[in-house]
């Protein structure tokens, strides 16, 4: 599942193998894209869940990849591993296929435009780049946020910080000990804080290859503290985890039931 570190990555990744290179050609949804040939690629940059490649005259992509969205290289003529019908965009380059399958959104910007400006200002700081203070984030939050907000929507709000997914919002929830429904106008500053600090680690400790990781024993019991570990025992206390859709878009929810009771907080655990 794409997030804020995928797409760190991922943009890293295409800065590496684009920029510098000409688009021998561009199509989306299947169609040739002018303004994207035989034109050279300036810069691969990504903000939160958003990833831009800026082209020579002036054109710009935004992709959102969304849930289900992801990139693929194949050698021009090789069978892609995907079918194509689910290829939202493919670059050629260098005798390179760059495919994107399942993209949510793609669109072409003016680079220095009103709506490439508009799309990034209303982003909040990239957890994995900017390193914004508590206090800024707190601010934004109060501006952009009712009290009564649940934390399962707060933390998912792009507008107040970028790159927090699905993922990373059970598991800062459940290390942070709070419950999913509470409320933003509930919590104290410095439990804010603290989601928003630990948040910024996870994404910070995943820019690296290999699987997302947020819990670090090496006892083979698993590398996520809660996602996806439904009806299991939690790693804490043993108490069964649980899962619902929760929030304002009824995105799958993970969280002890005993450790995030809002209660008393247990002593932290090892990581």
């Amino acid at each position: 599942m794409p997030e804020g570190d995928t797409i760190h990555k991922l943009a890293t990744f295409l800065s590496g193998a684009l920029v510098g290179q000409r688009l021998d050609g561009a199509r989306l949804q299947g169609r040739a894209i002018a303004a994207l040939a035989q034109v050279h690629v300036l810069r691969v940059t990504s903000k939160g869940k958003h990833l831009f490649i800026d082209v020579e005259g002036g054109a710009s992509l935004r992709v959102h990849l969304g849930m289900y969205g992801s990139w693929h290289r194949y050698p021009i003529g090789q069978t892609w591993q995907k079918p194509a019908r689910r290829a939202t965009l493919v670059l050629n380059v260098s005798g390179q296929d760059y495919v994107c399958f399942n993209a949510k959104e793609i669109e072409i910007l003016d680079t220095h435009g009103l709506r490439r400006r508009d799309r990034t200002d209303r982003l909040g700081p990239d957890l994995s780049r900017d390193a914004p203070t508590a206090e800024s984030l707190l601010d934004r939050a109060r501006t952009l946020s009712s009290p009564e907000t649940e934390l399962v929507d707060l933390l998912l709000d792009q507008r107040i910080a970028s790159g927090i997914g699905n993922v990373y919002k059970s598991e800062v929830l459940f290390l942070e000990h709070c419950a999913p429904r509470a409320r933003f106008g509930d919590i104290s500053d410095e439990t804010f804080a603290a989601l928003y600090r630990t948040a910024e680690r996870l994404l910070l400790n995943n820019l690296g290859g290999g699987p997302r990781i947020t819990r670090t024993a090496d006892d083979g019991r698993g590398i996520l503290w809660v996602y996806g570990r439904a009806e299991k025992p939690c790693f804490r206390c043993g108490t069964s985890l649980l899962r619902e859709r929760l929030g304002q878009h009824a995105r799958s929810t993970y969280w002890c039931p005993a450790c995030q009771s809002g209660q008393s907080r247990e002593p932290p655990a090892a990581p």
